[in-house]
């Protein structure tokens, strides 16, 4: 059948890619391509600026030296007048970090993309933190996977699905919606699971995503693809992301091969209609796989560029 099926807009579930699917996905890469480019610059021009103004008191700090401190008395007084300035701007700075601080501490972060969706595990300029327990990344899938949020947006793509007619064997109406609907909520708390508790919990990775921070646009985003394929591990080495590229199989295979529609039938028997193929087949779990990847993919390219975003919005107002 010449239909285009079994891509996903969410972690895990199947949606075919109509024009206004793609229209939207295209929409949300330029909206990245245009905004993350100007706040990576001014991110990257913060510490330059920072430094050139470290420079440009250093002379002034050292031409008062020699007239303050003729004698070592006099250099002793003059230092002890120092500490109230510095002791005030280590207190706004101990402020201004103390959340990032507490999330580096506990592991885990309490941000979350546009301001609804739970990205809890994403760390921002962490550098080295210790690893996650077994419990932890437990913990913390479960906290994102059952988010309140979700209800919300399971229920719009399921809603979307029916009007799409996508999956027919589910039906419409109020059951086949709810089918449809505790699908998306399944596809989408295994495909959690098995990516960001099972497989890493298994061979010790590190689910986790260290955002780079620094760098122009494109060695950013060159950093963000890659790391679908390689991560860290619990002890902090680099490895081939088998939690991702296995994880996201077995989810897509179990999605595939369980709950879903039905083997091929005839909606009406008896009547001339089209035969309605199965969902159950190894294609259809390789796309689900595909498409899967590609989504988390492009979430990573958002996870990397969003602090920057949320920052330039946070200043605008």
């Amino acid at each position: 059948m010449g239909r285009t099926h079994l891509n996903q807009l969410s972690v895990g579930a199947k949606i075919n890619l109509k024009p206004s699917y793609f229209a939207l996905v295209c929409l949300l890469i330029l909206w990245i391509s245009i905004t993350a480019p100007s706040c990576a610059a001014q991110s990257a021009l913060q510490p330059e600026s920072s430094n050139a103004n470290q420079t440009a008191q250093a002379p002034a700090s050292g031409g008062q030296a020699p007239q303050q401190t003729p004698s070592p008395a006099k250099t002793s007084a003059g230092q002890t007048s120092q500490p109230a300035d510095q002791t005030q701007s280590q207190t706004q700075s101990q402020g201004k970090d103390s959340q990032g601080a507490k999330d580096v501490a506990n592991g885990t972060s309490k941000d979350r993309l546009f301001f609804a969706l739970p990205n809890f595990l994403t760390l921002e300029n962490a550098g080295q933190v210790p690893p996650l327990t077994v419990g932890q990344k437990f913990r913390v899938v479960a906290r994102g996977s059952f988010d309140p949020i979700q209800i919300v947006w399971y229920g719009a793509l399921s809603g979307v699905s029916q009007a799409e007619n996508s999956e027919a064997g589910y039906g419409q109406g109020a059951e086949g919606y709810g089918k449809r609907y505790g699908a998306y909520a399944a596809d989408g708390t295994i495909e959690n699971f098995f990516v960001g508790a099972i497989m890493p919990s298994l061979i010790h990775q590190d689910p986790r995503y260290f955002q780079k921070g620094q760098g122009s646009f494109s060695n950013r985003t060159e950093y963000a693809v890659s790391r679908i394929f390689v991560t860290r591990t619990d002890s902090g080495h680099s490895q081939f992301n088998y939690s991702e590229i296995v994880g996201a199989a077995i989810a897509s295979a179990i999605s595939t091969y369980s709950y879903h529609p039905h083997p091929g039938y005839h909606p009406e028997p008896g009547v001339n209609v089209p035969y309605v193929a199965s969902d159950r087949t190894w294609k259809n779990a390789a796309s689900v796989w595909g498409s899967q990847v590609g989504y988390d993919t492009l979430t990573l390219v958002v996870k990397e560029f969003w602090p920057d975003i949320r920052r330039r919005i946070r200043k605008q107002r």
